[in-house]
């Protein structure tokens, strides 16, 4: 059973946790939201700052484990001096190239209205083209956005492991703690995330601000003592190391990847601060701080080849251990709250595109509203990533499943970023041919390294996306089929009015707003109302909630209305796929729009479907259980649309499914 809300994917009530009619790609090219406006210096440097806490976490303590795991561990080459130079140089050029040219540079332009990320891609998928090349695309993009929550399950165990870790580079007394204290610094972690991401970003950017400086100064003092280290900016020692090493080189590059980890999660969280935060912050302190600790690692494993399984905590000075290991630990917590803020915002772009049911979700900031929290997402996540912890209880065993969720989504980014580039910059396809196959040649050989390791642990990421992109694709083709089968009981609204005409109903006193995603008939909602009630209120709204393909939709645009006679009206408010429909609010505006004064009293009708499944008709059997589980777990309308719930109505009909 579930209860119909007040937008749908098609000309139809939506079930409850359907979140809207999706229109075609929105050709409104206004400003972006976060992305192009302009902002005060003051705005600008604390969005700075915080954007270091969220953004940059993740990649700011790859150097924890990025190096140890090419020298130490079942995939690592020997620590000689042409190894050491060859994988520094694949580190350093792999950081240019990804993040800085292919995330900072192009994909960051690419914002739906100032969101980013692989679902605003598949947002900006136009219809145009080969319809079975989009439905590819489509679904390799959900594929991507599946396996990025495989990421934010592994990001914050191997980041929190890996700096606890450090621990027993002191001294081993503390090896039987790591993993009892990784799991207690996790639990909190996940208890403060209500306080939403911009909170958590004031509290958190000082601290990554100072890992960023403190990782740049030891950086630093370790490159004056080998500066011969520094060779490594030339790309030919990575060439160099594949010719010398041969196959064994390529498999290291399922290590290599993990100085990479937190790109898309950077792509993802665009909406919460801007593009131009994101890049101050990165090019100003985060990447000279990561380049220099690389660089002080790898001069340290020059002199001192036995430090390779923990390159980083052994090539600081004794003094600065234990003070470096706390920070580290505060450091990969904030690392891990890129991850989560990235799959709170994935999550809510799924639901209003309609590729899973909407959640209870709250904006934990009045000003930015990107940022956003999910109590279902939030606990579950928690839940896996302890599991994790407790199952593997080691970064080095973690690592292996590390690599395959990133260059996964990596690769599938970039077949996106292809086709949205090529519609909307209109480059010469000899141009944007280079540079895709240039970060294809990348993409390739990253997952090519890492699916070696899927009986390694690479296997649990393919796991997640798997069950997550099932779910997806069952809510899918679950609405497709609901849609189809009540497409043909659908009423014209002037059939209606006729009938009415022909027999009028009793008047009662008051408004009846009927919430349906028709917007061509008359919702059966309304006819079921009429069946059992056998009259009709003084003022008839027909009320849909429609979610364009794009992040969001300007005030001026978001409501209009058309009278119908007879005191019905149809009103249709427009939300983008980042935004929070209000109905109580569209009504006040559509007041001020010169709709008649809604008489009191105001009653919201709804209503609740129960799927009566049958076999066959477009679906296995488990599907459709599948579907109508997923369907009866959704939150209620009632909150998801801010209805005060005791002026809410629900009527129930039964469809064969």
């Amino acid at each position: 059973m579930s209860t119909l809300g007040a937008v749908g994917h098609r000309a139809e009530e939506t079930p409850r946790g359907a979140t809207g009619t999706r229109r075609g790609h929105s050709t409104r090219r206004g400003p972006s939201r976060l992305g192009q406006t302009r902002r005060a210096p003051q705005g600008l440097a604390l969005l700075t700052l915080t954007s270091l806490g969220v953004v940059f976490g993740d990649l700011g303590t790859s150097p924890l484990y990025a190096l140890q795991e090419s020298f130490h561990g079942p995939h690592a080459v020997e620590v000689t001096s042409g190894n050491v130079l060859g994988v520094l140089s694949l580190i350093i050029w792999s950081l240019l190239v990804v993040v800085c040219v292919k995330y900072l540079t192009l994909l960051l332009r690419l914002d739906n209205e100032g969101e980013g990320g692989i679902l605003a891609l598949v947002a900006m998928l136009r219809p145009a083209g080969s319809r079975r090349g989009r439905a590819v695309l489509v679904g390799l993009g959900l594929f991507g956005a599946a396996l990025l929550y495989g990421d934010g399950v592994i990001t914050p165990s191997i980041s929190v492991l890996s700096a606890v870790e450090g621990l027993k580079v002191a001294t081993p007394v503390f090896e039987p703690y790591v993993v009892p204290l990784t799991v207690l610094i996790l639990l909190a972690l996940f208890f403060v995330q209500p306080w939403g991401p911009g909170r958590v970003g004031v509290v958190f950017g000082p601290i990554v601000a100072l890992w960023f400086l403190s990782i740049g100064a030891f950086g630093a003092w370790g490159v004056l003592r080998a500066p011969a280290v520094l060779a490594a900016f030339n790309p030919w020692h990575a060439v160099r190391f594949f010719q010398e090493s041969g196959w064994h080189g390529f498999r290291v590059l399922g290590s290599v990847i993990l100085c990479l980890t937190g790109a898309e999660a950077l792509y993802a969280d665009m909406g919460n601060f801007g593009r131009r935060p994101i890049r101050l912050a990165w090019f100003s302190l985060a990447l000279p701080s990561l380049l220099l600790s690389y660089l002080s690692q790898g001069a340290f494993l020059l002199h001192h080849p036995e430090a390779a399984d923990a390159p980083f905590f052994r090539s600081l000075p004794g003094h600065a251990l234990y003070p470096m290991v706390v920070l580290a630990t505060l450091a990969t917590v904030v690392a891990s709250q890129a991850l989560i803020s990235a799959v709170f915002s994935l999550t809510h772009q799924a639901s209003q595109l309609g590729y899973c049911p909407r959640l209870t979700l709250r904006h934990t900031s009045s000003v930015q509203e990107g940022q956003i929290y999910l109590p279902a997402i939030n606990w579950a996540l928690m839940t896996a990533c302890v599991a994790v912890v407790l199952n593997f209880r080691s970064s080095q065993s973690l690592a292996a499943a590390y690599g395959l969720a990133v260059s996964g989504t990596m690769l599938i980014t970039t077949f996106l970023f292809a086709s949205v580039a090529r519609r909307r910059w209109h480059w010469p396809p000899w141009a944007l041919g280079l540079v895709v196959a240039g970060f294809l040649l990348v993409d390739v050989s990253f997952l090519g390294a890492n699916l070696l390791k899927i009986s390694e642990g690479g296997w649990l990421p393919l796991v997640m996306a798997a069950v997550v992109f099932l779910l997806m694709e069952v809510w899918r083709r679950g609405l497709e089929l609901l849609f189809d089968k009540r497409d043909t009981h659908a009423v014209e609204l002037e059939k209606l009015l006729q009938a009415l005409s022909r027999s009028p109903l009793p008047r009662v006193r008051g408004t009846a707003v009927f919430l349906t995603g028709t917007r061509h008939g008359a919702p059966p909602v309304l006819l079921h109302h009429l069946e059992h009630n056998q009259a009709m209120h003084e003022q008839v709204v027909l009320l849909t909630v429609v979610t364009e393909n794009a992040a969001s939709v300007e005030p001026s645009e978001r409501v209009s209305w058309q009278s119908h006679g007879q005191g019905i009206t149809r009103v249709t408010a427009r939300y983008g796929f980042m935004e929070h429909p209000d109905v109580p609010r569209v009504l006040e505006q559509a007041r001020q729009l010169g709709l008649e004064a809604l008489a009191d009293p105001v009653t919201f009708y709804i209503g609740r479907v129960m799927l009566s499944l049958r076999r066959g008709r477009g679906a296995p059997l488990w599907v459709k259980r599948l579907f109508r589980l997923m369907l009866r777990n959704a939150p209620p309308t009632t909150d998801h649309f801010r209805l005060p719930a005791q002026r809410v109505m629900e009527l129930g009909a039964q469809v064969d499914f």
